[in-house]
Order: C-alpha cells, then sequence, then structure tokens
C-alpha cells in the first residue's frame, strides 16, 4: 500500500510539471505577457503614440533661446521683399502669403523662393496661405497658376455635394503642395443660411450638421494629401459684420453656439484639424468684454470643452476687431495671455518685442511659452516639416 501511494504521488508530480511546462511553452503570447513584462504603470507599457513626439518636441524646445521660442509662436505676414532678413533677425514659426506675394510671380519662381526660405529657417516654416474657393483666393486668381479660381464651397455643394469638395479640396492640397505651401487656411466652419450674412458667400451655405459634414470631409482630404488646415472663425461668425474694418458684437444667447456653430468646430477637431483660428468678434455668450481673440473663456471653451489640443491662432491682429481696443503691442500681449499658440501679424517687429518684454518682466508665464512653442514643434513634427 506504502509503494502505491508513493507511485501517485510521483505520478501527480509529474502531471503538474507537464502541466507547468505546457502553459509556458504552448499559451498565448497575450496571456503571457504579465509574467513577462517587469512591473510598471500601464502607460509605460504601452506607450501612447504621441509620446515619441513630445520627446523629440521637448528636445528641440530646450535647444532654442528664449528669442527663438517667441519668434516660432509669430505666424508672420510675408513681406514683398527681404524676407530673408525677416526669418534671420525674427525667427517667425510661419510666413502668409497674400495676392500682392503671388501677382508677378510664376509657379517656379515662387517655389524656389518658398523653398530658399526653408533652407534659412533653422526650424522649418509653416508656409501658408488663404485658398478658400471663391471669393477669397490669393493663388489661383492668377492665370499664371491655375485657368480659373477654385470654386466656392456653395458651388461646389450645388455641383455635386461633399463628393465635389473632397475632390476639390484633393486637386487644390496638391497644387498648394506644389508651390511649398503647407498650410491653407480653410476650410470656413462657419454657419450661414443668410445671403445678407458677411461671411456668407464663403460658408458652405447649410446648416450646421451639412457644414460639419462638409468640414470632416474637406479635412481628411487635406489630411491625406499631406497639407495642414485651418479652422475658421471660431467660435462661428454668424450675422456679425466683418471684423476687418470695425469692433463687431455678436449678442446671440449660448444655446445658438451649442447647437449649432460649434458642430462644425466638433467635427473638424475630430477630422484632426492641425490649427483653428479664433475670430474678433466679442461674443456675448462667452465673454462680453474681449474679442474672442483676446478671450481667455474662449480658448478655454476650445481646449476643455471641445478638447482640441493642436495650434489655436489669432485672426490677424492688424484688422479693427482689435487695432480699435488697443496697440499693437498690448494685443499681441494679451493673446498670448488668453492662449493662443500663434499670432498671425502684420507688425510682427512690434508685437514680437512686446511679447518678449512681457516675458522678461514676469507678465507672461515662461511655461506658458513653453507649452506654446512645444505645441507648435510636435504639430511641425506630426506634418513631417521636422524630422
Amino acid at each position: 500500500m506504502q509503494e502505491l501511494n508513493a507511485f501517485w504521488q510521483k505520478l501527480s508530480q509529474a502531471l503538474l510539471l507537464f502541466a507547468i511546462i505546457f502553459h509556458l511553452g504552448f499559451a498565448s503570447p497575450q496571456a503571457s505577457l504579465p509574467t513577462l513584462l517587469p512591473s510598471a504603470p500601464p502607460d509605460a507599457v504601452l506607450a501612447k503614440p504621441e509620446a515619441p513626439l513630445e520627446c523629440r518636441a521637448q528636445e528641440l524646445l530646450e535647444m532654442m533661446t528664449l528669442q527663438e521660442k517667441i519668434g516660432q509662436m509669430f505666424f508672420i505676414r510675408c513681406p514683398a521683399a527681404g524676407v530673408a532678413a525677416q526669418i534671420s533677425q525674427y525667427h517667425p514659426g510661419g510666413l502668409i502669403l497674400f495676392a500682392l506675394n503671388f501677382e508677378q510671380e510664376t509657379p517656379r519662381s515662387i517655389q524656389a523662393a518658398i523653398t530658399g526660405w526653408q533652407t534659412l529657417s533653422e526650424i522649418p516654416l509653416w508656409v501658408g496661405t488663404d485658398e478658400e474657393g471663391g471669393d477669397v483666393v490669393r493663388v489661383s486668381q492668377f492665370p499664371q497658376y491655375e485657368h480659373s479660381r477654385f470654386p466656392s464651397p456653395q458651388t461646389l455643394r450645388t455641383a455635386g455635394g461633399l463628393d465635389a469638395a473632397a475632390a476639390d479640396a484633393k486637386e487644390k492640397s496638391t497644387f498648394l503642395l506644389s508651390l511649398g505651401i503647407n498650410v491653407n487656411f480653410a476650410p470656413v466652419a462657419d454657419v450661414s443660411l443668410d445671403n445678407d450674412d458677411y461671411i456668407h458667400n464663403r460658408t458652405w451655405g447649410a446648416d450646421a450638421s451639412a457644414t460639419a459634414d462638409y468640414v470632416s470631409v474637406v479635412l481628411q482630404e487635406m489630411e491625406a494629401a499631406g497639407i495642414s488646415g485651418v479652422l475658421k472663425h471660431f467660435p462661428g461668425y454668424g450675422n456679425c459684420e466683418d471684423t476687418h474694418g470695425a469692433i463687431v458684437h455678436d449678442e446671440r444667447p449660448r444655446e445658438i453656439f451649442e447647437t449649432a456653430d460649434l458642430l462644425p468646430f466638433a467635427r473638424g477637431i475630430e477630422a484632426n484639424a492641425d490649427f483653428v483660428l479664433v475670430s474678433h468678434n466679442i461674443v456675448d455668450a462667452f465673454d462680453a468684454t474681449l474679442p474672442a481673440s483676446l478671450s481667455p473663456a474662449v480658448h478655454e471653451l476650445l481646449r476643455d470643452e471641445l478638447g482640441f489640443d493642436g495650434i489655436i491662432i489669432t485672426d490677424d491682429l492688424a484688422m479693427s476687431g482689435v487695432a480699435a481696443i488697443t496697440d499693437a503691442g498690448e494685443a499681441a500681449v494679451q493673446a498670448v495671455l488668453a492662449g493662443n499658440d500663434m499670432l498671425l501679424s502684420t507688425d510682427y517687429p512690434t508685437q514680437i518685442k512686446a511679447v518678449l518684454a512681457a516675458v522678461e518682466a514676469g507678465r507672461i508665464n515662461m511655461a506658458q511659452i513653453d507649452d506654446a512653442v512645444r505645441r507648435i514643434l510636435r504639430q511641425k513634427l506630426r506634418a513631417g516639416l521636422l524630422s
């Protein structure tokens, strides 16, 4: 009996050992991962896809001077001449080109100029323009570039709906990229159904849901082509007048924004828009005192409620919607304090100097500058401008 018990004990041990060996040798990789990896927090085991970009952006940030950091925050209006000197002196993050930059040039000469500017800039430039289609086309209005203007959003909607918008966005993006332009200040995400609205002709001309579909389709095509899009004009123009020439108040209730105007921006953010441009409208529902571009409350709405983590950029700070309220230098300082990452600037010599002085005086926290520049660098890495 003792010999029989000993036999069964040894057999049990052998079977147990066999089971252990079988489990280690043939269990699925997923099942065995926890026993093979060292103890670590979950986010260290499965790193976020953005982590390498964040790390590289931080490395670049640490090598930059304060002047270079502040320069990155300015998307400057490209001067008619002396561009190379401006790049060397101010280290801008981007250049925006208008009709005067294209009128006397050719596709070949513009491409050569932009290539030269990129070579001069230690950190590659965003090079942008407004090629919305229809009334606002900086390049295709000139026959040496295109045989006709790119059509307006509403022309596309009538001609073929979203399929026409997608095809147009693809063609337009390829065209701009061929010139060296890597940012198109489009699509217009404003909702307008009234022909009398200032912004109407530049919009899709349909309700919020249809406009959101349009914005999403256009941004998907732009991303596929490799060009960055700019959602504008946050939080929505509605029936407001033109802020290029006056201080403008938007008195509509918050419910209108929540049920209409904000929807296309939310969809655009889901579609990975690199930029959101903030208008100069004073929107009473969010801040009855300051233009949206200078309002911390509006930027909190965009960051915290809509979850946008790309680049927030002002409309041009030379426009009367801001210029009639405060001087150029103070406008730039307030724009940074409000939460903008980049400032669209015509008077950049004055405004860069003002932001630098505000940082040195402690009015603008250095951490805020670093956060903005890190975000700009990350987006440039994501867009392939930086390696």
